[in-house]
């Protein structure tokens, strides 16, 4: 079942400048990948049309590979092992279980400036504030 609960001060970096919270959703089950990516495509449509907020979204998966453009079969040596699903990101395979979260970030950059590098850098400025907020460094 998944915990919700909107954050209003923190993370700071991600919020607009008219301070609009974003949603955080965080799941206490495994999410298959299939059920993950439905619900983040109908969240971005929602996004997009401006009937639903902008979310951060916490979840574990059930082991499982996503394999990248540039993956090939050849390199995964237990390929029935896990698995594998195609996604549309760049990269090889990568691994998902148990035990490591996975942070979905879905924003509407129109809104936020398309400045992909300042984004990248904000994300990154986010990850590290949300982890002090865990007292992790």
């Amino acid at each position: 079942m998944a915990t919700e609960f909107t954050k209003y001060s923190r993370p700071t970096a991600l919020l607009r400048t008219d301070r609009v919270p974003v949603q955080w959703q965080i799941s206490d089950t495994l999410v298959s990948y299939p059920t993950a990516l439905a619900e983040m495509k109908a969240q971005v449509k929602r996004i997009a049309a401006q009937t639903d907020v902008e979310k951060v979204w916490l979840l574990e998966h059930p082991p499982l590979y996503t394999s990248g453009t540039s993956a090939k079969p050849s390199d995964l040596l237990s390929p029935n092992r896990f698995e594998v699903f195609k996604s549309g990101r760049g990269g090889q395979f990568t691994y998902h279980g148990p035990g490591q979260r996975v942070a979905y970030v879905m924003l509407d950059l129109r809104r936020r400036g398309r400045d992909i590098r300042l984004f990248v850098q904000n994300l990154e400025s986010w990850v590290i504030e949300t982890l002090g907020a865990f007292n992790i460094e």
